[in-house]
């Protein structure tokens, strides 16, 4: 008799799409995020209101969309290099400073 954690059922039953992203596995919920996604959205949020910007000026400066932003210092998307390079740049920030 194998036994399986109620846990991995509900996962394995949602559509692959919705479980995995990149390489995280979300819950049913979509609430799960890695602890990077945090660390850095908590960063480039300290560091933007440190400067008296809204998500708005950000994405003005680092020439990408408003609503990505706010993603990002949500936790809610991988952001990719090119683009974590852009918001450094427009914070007057190295990339791994928001890393940290």
């Amino acid at each position: 008799m194998l036994l399986i954690s109620s846990n991995i059922v509900n996962i394995l039953l949602l559509p692959l799409s919705s479980r995995l992203k990149g390489s995280i596995c979300y819950n049913k919920s979509g609430e799960y995020m890695a602890d990077i996604n945090k660390k850095v959205g908590f960063n480039i949020r300290k560091y933007r209101e440190k400067k008296g910007w809204s998500q708005e000026q950000l994405a003005l400066e680092a020439d990408l969309h408003r609503a990505y932003i706010g993603q990002i210092e949500r936790g809610e998307k991988n952001i990719g290099l090119v683009n974590l390079e852009k918001i450094a740049r427009a914070l007057v920030l190295k990339p791994e400073a928001l890393l940290r």
